[in-house]
């Protein structure tokens, strides 16, 4: 009888891959986790229990078939594991670098309740299409048939590129727009290295390209090309433009030179990894060097940021939240991250305006807070403490207060996009179909800020819509 190659979970013990040490990984900006070996791979792979509801499977936004790569990889079909993996999943390596798994797959491991440690499934994942692109199995998309239909798609992030993987694979043409220089989006200027390395997104963005992808960047909607044009040339139109408005603080001394945007600090820090020259970070506005640096806000982009800041080489980096450590909503394996490399962070703490001395900022106005009733999230509400106020020194202040939707109608133009009381667009529930015929709407821009991996199942869930509208517009022209 064949050996049993899993449910091993009470025999060997969870191992994630090798973490580099804090005091050398303080120092660059490269990913901080090591690969696994081959060995290392099945090992923990084999820790799966194969249970008959897979939690991690519901509980992963694209309901990933987890069991089966894991199974797969426990005996050695790799090849088959890659499969499995990117028949759900547009760039599985990314979301193995990125995804909170400890909030989705992971999080909900049944061997995980059972006090067993969960299965390493976002590393393996990873492991599987790290070693799909090296042994060459990753290949441009060659649809079986071309069509003459073209859409176009409106923001080159991860929404918007895995829709355009899905209509590649259909043999629809594909025209991407974005305002920036290089695609990717967020993947690309505002996620640090230490977390995706670029180069991991710019070989998928190649790829597309060499799928027959055009890319058409530098491009501002509504400036360098109206709505109406991209409708007019395409028969569908999807946005998939993301957030990119951040939310602002006020209070007294808000202007002071020296407080500054995550999104333009991340961006800032992103682009000197290509090599571009940053004005800005050569001016040292965005830069942390040599500078007591606080950052305003406790998700997934303040931790981004603070670890930015230790990399860049500030004296001295503090973390401000008005909640407690139980109640942030940025990944908790993060926050240990940036504990371990020397972030403080000030739990119960919140802003109320910023000290500054000749025009520059010198400190910020913090008011402690409790915890008090439950708001309607379920989630205890921040309460001021009279008296508790003070003032954390500070040289750069960054505001990491997440992201709002910017106002698309007004800005391109458009009579009937409908938005929702948020500013998002309004749109369909698993299609995308918005107000306007043939256009579509997938991610942030709809959904609010969220996980890359819910624009990805956007992207693809909008596409297979888009195909459908297509198919039918055809039919309707055959008659």
């Amino acid at each position: 009888m064949a050996k049993q190659p899993m449910l091993k979970f009470v025999t060997v013990p969870r191992d994630m891959p090798e973490k580099r040490a804090a005091e050398a990984r303080r120092e660059d900006f490269n990913e901080i986790y090591a690969e696994y070996a081959a060995e290392k791979a099945k090992e923990q792979a084999s820790r799966c229990s194969q249970c008959g509801v897979p939690y991690c499977q519901s509980h992963c936004p694209l309901h990933n078939n987890i069991p089966d790569w894991l199974n797969m990889t426990a005996t050695g079909r790799l090849r088959e594991a890659y499969e499995i993996s990117q028949a759900t999943n547009t760039f599985p390596e990314i979301c193995g670098r990125i995804c909170p798994q400890d909030r989705l797959c992971e999080g909900n491991c049944v061997i995980e309740q059972s006090g067993h440690g969960t299965v390493t499934i976002g590393s393996v994942e990873k492991y599987i299409t790290d070693t799909a692109w090296e042994q060459g199995w990753v290949q441009p998309v060659t649809p079986a048939q071309e069509r003459e239909q073209s859409v176009g798609i409106i923001g080159a992030g991860p929404g918007g590129l895995a829709a355009a993987d899905m209509l590649r694979r259909a043999g629809v043409q594909v025209t991407v727009y974005d305002r920036y220089d290089r695609a990717g989006g967020l993947l690309t200027y505002g996620i640090p290295g230490f977390k995706l390395e670029k180069d991991v997104v710019m070989r998928r963005v190649d790829q597309l390209a060499q799928s027959g992808v055009e890319f058409v960047l530098n491009c501002n909607v509504g400036q360098d090309i109206s709505f109406d044009a991209i409708r007019g040339k395409h028969d569908a139109v999807l946005i998939a433009t993301g957030v990119y408005k951040s939310r602002d603080l006020g209070g007294p001394n808000a202007d002071a030179q020296g407080i500054v945007r995550a999104i333009d600090y991340l961006t800032a820090s992103n682009r000197l990894s290509f090599g571009d020259t940053v004005d800005a970070f050569e001016s040292g506005a965005l830069n942390a060097a040599g500078k007591k640096v606080v950052v305003i806000g406790g998700g997934d982009t303040a931790m981004d940021c603070v670890r930015t800041a230790i990399r860049q080489g500030a004296t001295s980096v503090k973390c401000l939240y008005r909640r407690d450590r139980a109640n942030m909503p940025g990944s908790q394996r993060e926050t240990l991250n940036a504990e371990e490399e020397g972030v403080v962070f000030e739990w119960l703490s919140a802003p109320k305006g910023f000290a500054q001395a000749d025009g520059a900022v010198s400190g910020v106005l913090v008011q402690k807070m409790r915890l008090g009733a439950p708001d309607a999230t379920g989630r205890q509400s921040p309460e001021p403490i009279e008296g508790a106020d003070y003032v954390e020194e500070a040289d750069l202040v960054v505001k990491a207060l997440g992201f709002e939707p910017e106002d698309l109608p007004k800005l391109w133009g458009v009579d009937g996009l409908e938005v929702t009381r948020w500013g998002t667009i309004k749109a369909e529930f698993t299609t995308g179909r918005t107000a306007l015929d043939g256009v579509f709407a997938v991610g942030d821009i709809v959904r609010g800020a969220s996980l890359v991996v819910w624009a990805i199942r956007d992207g693809r869930d909008s596409a297979a819509a888009i195909l459908e509208y297509l198919n039918a517009a055809t039919a309707v022209a055959a008659e």
